[in-house]
């Protein structure tokens, strides 16, 4: 309703204008945020940095998943939703569904949960993809440790655009290569960081062909990566106290 988001608009003037600083996450949201406050030096870009547990280098395995160095894994890990696309990710898999090297962790849940688990049975997927549940954010680097390549993706929206999600922090300072299946600002924190592939949203047969891409890179190749992301995420994205 164009008469309610006024209404919203005006409240959120409202409160900029009497804050002594308003933070943007992404330097994509300040110039949404320069719509509702008239004086620019309160606005400040802040991001997102990533959980302490993330900066260690040393993980166990975690047991819920077959140890199989045999296999190029993809890990996505977090939320589980309508924003990250899961149909476009279903259909990557299933792609590559005839290439037995390739596996597929989701690692959390959300509202697409119980449509993902019938998705990959209806397609057939079960060996391909495997759905892991929800753990705690403690026990994320244990399911990293697993992954060849972590996956964050967002759907075409411009919106999302705008934003960084908070998963791509923790990605670069694990150190792991990074597959994005994304639009904008967080596309082009990996593509800046050179920490991994990008494709754009929606774009399930360009992130097959990133799986493919990155899957015939060398160990030495993607740890490259990885140590990239997580330089850039050191420089960037560190927690000042």
């Amino acid at each position: 309703s164009p008469r309610v988001l006024a209404w919203v608009g005006h409240l959120v003037r409202f409160i900029y204008e009497r804050c002594t600083l308003v933070l943007g996450q992404s330097k994509g949201f300040l110039k949404s945020i320069a719509k509702y406050c008239s004086d620019a030096s309160k606005i400040r870009y802040f991001p997102s940095w990533a959980e302490e547990i993330f900066h260690e280098t040393a993980h166990s395995l975690a047991p819920e998943v077959p140890v199989r160095p045999d296999l190029f894994t993809v890990v996505f890990a977090g939320n589980v939703g309508d924003a990250q696309d899961m149909p476009a990710v279903v259909e990557a898999a299933d792609l590559l569904r005839h290439n037995p090297a390739i596996r597929w962790l989701i690692v959390g849940d959300g509202r697409r949960s119980a449509w993902l688990e019938q998705e990959v049975q209806r397609r057939g997927l079960q060996e391909q993809v495997l759905l892991l549940g929800r753990f705690g954010v403690e026990r994320m680097p244990s399911f990293y440790a697993h992954a060849d390549a972590l996956l964050v993706s967002l759907k075409k929206d411009p919106v999302f655009s705008m934003t960084i999600p908070g998963k791509v922090q923790s990605y670069l300072m694990a150190g792991v290569p990074i597959l994005g299946m994304l639009d904008g600002e967080g596309a082009q924190v990996i593509e800046d960081a050179n920490a991994g592939l990008v494709c754009a949203a929606g774009d399930s047969a360009g992130l097959a062909s990133a799986v493919l891409k990155m899957a015939s890179m060398g160990r030495d190749e993607r740890q490259a990566l990885g140590l990239n992301g997580r330089a850039f995420a050191q420089r960037e994205f560190g927690r000042v106290s």
